[in-house]
């Protein structure tokens, strides 16, 4: 298991590792660039775990991917004996990142 830790970004955390591919609400950060987190709530690997109250003095360096939007959600409304019906879709913007580093 590699090192951890528990983020914040737009007011909702995340249980992050080193090496992995997050998609997330979107936040503002330029794709392409690195983008460092200084909200680290946790911090910790297989043999220690140290958290903050309420934040460390850590940094969590993020390589982000892009911008854009995710999967398309449809939604059906009907209503009986009137004939009515709608179909609507929705795409959430997202952002897509790397954890780099975890310090």
């Amino acid at each position: 298991m590699a090192k951890f830790a528990i983020i914040q970004i737009a007011g909702t955390q995340y249980n992050v590792e080193e090496g992995k591919t997050y998609e997330v609400p979107k936040f503002i950060a330029e794709a392409g660039k690195a983008f460092k987190i200084s909200e680290v709530l946790a911090v910790g690997d297989e043999k220690s775990f140290e958290f903050g109250k309420p934040t460390l003095k850590a940094d969590v360096t993020l390589d982000i991917l892009e911008q854009g939007n995710g999967e398309k959600v449809t939604s059906n409304i009907f209503k009986a004996k009137s004939r009515y019906r709608r179909r609507r879709g929705f795409r959430k913007e997202v952002t897509k990142f790397v954890v780099k580093s975890i310090k």
